[in-house]
């Protein structure tokens, strides 16, 4: 009996050492989760038992530490969750291993090949569609379309003091004769960048007119005479705004192929104060084409692409899924695992929402492996192994000395 309980405490404390190897050479494996070897007596109805076995080598999901990434597109994961991954054939794959790259074709692969899912933006501007499907996130090549200009803003503060000016005569001109002038800049249809003159006209206490010109394509009569947009302003005595709603169109010819400007620009907000007229930066919405700079992931999992026009575009959402039982997936190498019985189904969704960690770009995610504890526990099973073979050598001693007797 002793050779076998021997025996199998020097197939234990070997496993044991099989795993404590496995998890010091893993220790700079991104992403990668330590083993831990558990044992149990071997017991066949007598007082004293037969010895050890492996019950199982279970895996410790706690997160490694969050370093600095070297690629835009390194992703780590803080909490609940892994990385959704597919192959070629369909299979999925969960891995918290996040270092990405971009395939030929622009699809976010892991180092293995395999795509990395979520959820694609799509419409213009591009965002995430109610239902939309999990699949392979991928990058688009190209630039970004131009958006027409058709919201825009105009703040700041006009002079209360400021000379009255008649603007009844027949020949009144506001680029003329006015009380202060701002640039507002507009994009057409094709990215046509259109410079809008905004006139601001005194006409008498707590009153103003005020006038736009597209100076780049303007509106004119029949005779070549500019046609301006006009509204009107009103102040109390707080110099608050009392007109309602407070907006001036801004109105242009087609220019260089592109639509014709239409779009009100929205005043709400000006003051009138004894200081100087004083405007705020206007701001459009438009904006003209561009090419793709780069990309990055926030920490929110959302891909998001930068142009050279200075807009950023939504491409993609990264999503996670967890797992009741982690513990249960079925390890498949590459620092990847399958769904399994004992797992139970994921749990997809975004990062953060529900029971899923937090997803951190540019980060990735260091291997959780104590190397301090994985040494000592070296040694102790070591000590275990060579303690094991005592027994068996001991064991020959005396069958070797009940020999001798006979």
């Amino acid at each position: 009996m002793s050779f076998s309980q021997g025996l199998s405490g020097l197939n234990a404390a070997s496993q044991a050492l099989d795993v404590v190897g496995n998890n010091i050479a893993n220790s700079q494996t991104v992403g990668f989760k330590s083993g831990s070897i558990a044992f149990a007596d071997i017991f066949a109805g007598s007082q004293v038992g037969m010895g050890v076995q492996v019950a199982g080598v279970n895996q410790n999901f706690s997160d490694g530490v969050l370093g600095q990434g070297s690629s835009p597109l390194d992703m780590g994961i803080q909490g609940n969750g892994f990385f959704r991954l597919t192959d070629e054939a369909g299979r999925v794959f969960y891995s918290r291993n996040g270092q990405f790259k971009q395939d030929e074709k622009g699809y976010i692969i892991n180092n293995q090949g395999m795509f990395l899912t979520g959820y694609q933006a799509t419409g213009t501007p591009p965002s995430i569609q109610p239902g939309a499907q999990v699949g392979p996130i991928q990058i688009p090549g190209g630039g970004m379309m131009a958006k027409a200009s058709d919201s825009g803003t105009l703040h700041g503060n006009l002079d209360s003091g400021a000379q009255e000016i008649d603007t009844s005569a027949a020949d009144f001109d506001p680029a003329k004769n006015n009380t202060a002038v701002t640039q507002v800049d507009a994009y057409d249809s094709l990215g046509n960048q259109h410079t809008i003159n905004v006139y601001f006209v005194k006409t008498g206490p707590n009153s103003w007119e005020v006038y736009s010109s597209d100076t780049t394509a303007p509106i004119t009569d029949s005779n070549g005479k500019v046609e301006y947009q006009k509204t009107q302003l009103s102040f109390d005595t707080s110099g608050q705004l009392i007109t309602s709603p407070a907006s001036l169109m801004i109105k242009g010819t087609a220019y260089q192929g592109g639509e014709p400007l239409s779009f009100a620009l929205d005043m709400t907000g000006m003051t009138q104060q004894a200081s100087e007229t004083a405007m705020e930066s206007p701001g459009t919405n438009g904006y003209p084409p561009g090419q793709m700079n780069g990309y990055s992931v926030g920490d929110n999992g959302q891909v998001i692409a930068t142009y050279s026009n200075g807009e950023q575009q939504l491409i993609a959402q990264v999503v996670l899924s967890s797992f009741t039982n982690p513990g249960g997936l079925t390890a498949k190498g590459n620092n990847c695992w399958q769904e399994s019985p004992a797992s139970g189904q994921p749990v997809t969704g975004i990062s953060g929402t529900g029971n899923l960690g937090n997803l951190y770009g540019n980060r990735l995610e260091a291997s959780n492996v104590d190397l301090s504890k994985q040494m000592v526990d070296m040694i102790v099973y070591q000590r275990n192994y060579q303690s094991n073979s005592q027994t068996i050598k001991t064991q020959s001693e005396i069958l070797q000395t009940l020999v001798n007797l006979g």
